[in-house]
């Protein structure tokens, strides 16, 4: 009851750090997005680069992501903003990275060779068979990527309270440190539930996106 009278007392400051943290998780695999597929699709033209590659964003991911931020501080202090929005945003990126790009990769080597060579025959040339044929038969499981990258981020972004980047990490480091469980239950169950709405919606747009013949 104490939980339920501090969540309805706090609407307001619960509904800001939700939207500070749908910022930094939006932001960052937006751009994680625009630049892991690109990737994906390149490195499926080589698999020496491919390997390399996936191996590094699977490096990435090893490090712990308290680490990732805690290195993000002396690095971009370096231009004045060691702490808050941008490191988060960065780190996040960074880890956005492997399921987006092996996804894309997957995909788009998954592709049915007859329907390439079809394409082919068609007289269509490599761009055209990526973005008529290649790709919308691609999406669900890039898509598949960017939901992973999403409802992962959105738990590893409540880390992003300890350097100063706000969000609903601030309510879980507040319990913490006044032994408040109020503060600690409302927000652990505010990430969770918004990392279920976040996966609801993206497999909303996967299925809006995924041509009707393949779904």
């Amino acid at each position: 009851m104490e939980t339920i009278a501090f969540i309805t007392s706090n609407l307001g400051v619960i509904g800001e750090l939700t939207m500070e943290h749908i910022s930094i998780v939006a932001v960052a695999v937006g751009l994680a997005v625009l630049t892991g597929v690109p990737i994906g699709i390149a490195i499926t033209q080589n698999r020496s680069a491919a390997d390399i590659v996936l191996y590094i964003a699977s490096i990435i991911v090893t490090v712990p992501s308290i680490a990732l931020f805690g290195i993000m501080i002396p690095v971009l202090s370096l231009i004045g903003h060691g702490i808050g929005y941008l490191p988060a945003v960065i780190a996040v990126l960074l880890y956005s990275q492997l399921p987006i790009i092996r996804n894309t990769y997957t995909a788009i080597n998954n592709v049915d060779p007859a329907l390439r060579e079809a394409a082919r025959g068609m007289g269509m040339k490599p761009v055209q068979r990526l973005w008529r044929v290649e790709i919308p038969l691609a999406i669900p499981v890039i898509m598949a990527g960017v939901r992973t990258a999403v409802v992962m981020n959105i738990g590893i972004t409540a880390i992003a309270a300890y350097i100063g980047a706000g969000g609903l990490g601030t309510l879980i480091s507040r319990g913490i440190s006044q032994t408040d469980p109020r503060q600690l239950i409302t927000g652990a169950l505010a990430v969770s539930l918004l990392a279920i709405a976040a996966d609801y919606f993206l497999y909303w747009v996967q299925r809006r996106l995924t041509p009707a013949g393949t779904r």
